[in-house]
């Protein structure tokens, strides 16, 4: 591993457990900047389709955080970038358990605070109630929130703040183990199901379909997960994107989003705004916690005050921090320099266009979305293999209209057309 910060094209290594698209374009954003990019994933993950990993190294969801370790000492990584939740919590894991070696896991307890910040921020950012705290502490605006540790504690905080509210679990991502409820009766239903262990066959589906053994010492070990309750504010999603280095914002980008999968999960569609309360919040929020690497900060803006109320952080890559948008605003080429402690390259500017939909995401959504004509539609032309694996994600053929011509194209699982449609297409800007 090297520590020193001076390599000229440092080497990044990403983590990455489900097969999750936006980290592969994430990888090839990198390597343009100038890293040089090994992962450490499952099988037919995307990251093997971007053509710019050097080296792949085998993830394994039975011992996880062993195949980690031999994929950080063999990379001899600059820092780690995280793809996904269930990739922090097990680097967050394995510091704890390198700390324990002594002297023998120095050197990866080092690169892992390196890459994330001091180790004292882990237990912050991987406990929404501890977190909430935390930006309270720094006068950051949040929604009033609780830690519950039984229904007994609802009717204390819903006589205090009322209805409706939000409760939400620990330990979870894209809008799942997060609830509305509006009564008493509802809320304490609610709590029961969200603390609860797993059921048996849901972690041992998990673990054989994602590759996630979490759920299932959960189940066998019957440990119920933390929850915690938020106000509900009526008003727009946000979302914040950061590259940080110790303490201090390189460079972050800033959304609303337009579209989402569906109630609770992820944004399709994007608006990039310039909110001055959510850049002072990720400012503060970075320094408290001395923050480097990746992270994402969500929001909720209020309607009639623009207020906007913190709510959650993700102490993690988020599927638009491939998205550029000039000096101060590409993650990857600030980041990238950061650690190579050389300038910035040459930043660059993915669209003019605010409005954004984001590919597969918004297509899978609805291959037919008036946002695919009038957004950019923020499609990999320049990785056709990236784009191959994200059309097979589309069981069934579906129209999908390109560029200024508006002409249906039938979108057909092999790759060919495919490769043709990019080749007389990349440069449009859709």
């Amino acid at each position: 591993m090297r520590t020193d910060g001076q390599s000229l094209n440092p080497t990044v290594l990403i983590v990455s457990t489900s097969r999750w698209f936006p980290i592969a374009r994430l990888a090839i954003a990198l390597s343009e900047a100038g890293c040089r990019v090994e992962a450490v994933c499952p099988p037919r993950d995307p990251l093997s389709n971007t053509g710019v990993v050097e080296r792949h190294h085998s993830y394994s969801g039975v011992m996880p955080l062993r195949a980690l370790r031999r994929a950080i000492v063999s990379s001899r990584a600059d820092f780690l970038v995280p793809g996904d939740d269930l990739s922090i919590r097990h680097l967050h894991a394995l510091f704890g358990k390198e700390r324990q070696r002594g002297a023998d896991g120095a050197a990866v307890c080092e690169l892992l605070e390196r890459s994330f910040g001091p180790a004292g921020s882990f237990p912050v950012v991987g406990t929404r109630a501890e977190f909430i705290r935390l930006a309270q502490d720094e006068r950051v605006r949040v929604p009033d929130s609780a830690e519950l540790h039984s229904p007994a504690d609802l009717p204390t905080w819903f006589k205090r703040s009322g209805f409706p509210a939000v409760l939400k679990v620990d330990g979870t991502s894209g809008g799942e183990g997060v609830r509305i409820v509006r009564s008493l009766g509802e809320a304490e239903e609610t709590f029961r199901s969200l603390s609860a262990p797993p059921l048996l066959a849901r972690a041992v589906k998990r673990m054989l379909v994602k590759r996630d053994n979490s759920l299932l010492w959960r189940s066998l070990l019957r440990r119920s997960s933390a929850v915690s309750v938020q106000s509900f504010i009526a008003g727009r999603e946000a979302t914040s994107a950061l590259a940080c280095w110790q303490g201090k914002v390189l460079a972050g980008l800033h959304f609303e989003v337009l579209q989402k999968t569906h109630a609770f999960g992820p944004a399709t569609v994007i608006r990039r705004i310039d909110h001055p309360e959510m850049i002072q919040a990720a400012e503060k929020i970075v320094r408290r916690l001395q923050l480097s690497g990746l992270h994402g900060l969500d929001y909720m803006i209020e309607d009639g005050t623009e207020k906007a109320y913190l709510i959650e952080i993700n102490p993690r890559a988020t599927q638009v921090g491939h998205l550029a948008y000039g000096e101060g605003h590409d993650l990857p080429a600030a980041l990238c320099a950061a650690v190579s402690g050389h300038a910035v390259a040459a930043e660059k500017t993915s669209t003019r266009n605010d409005i954004v939909a984001l590919f597969p995401q918004e297509w899978l959504r609805d291959s037919r979305s008036p946002w695919l004509r009038s957004a950019y539609h923020d499609v990999p032309w320049e990785a056709p293999e990236v784009l191959r694996a994200c059309l097979r994600r589309r069981p069934t053929r579906a129209s999908w209209s390109v560029g200024d011509a508006q002409k249906p194209v039938a979108m057909n699982p092999r790759p060919s057309p495919v490769v043709r449609l990019a080749k007389s297409n990349r440069d449009l800007d859709f």
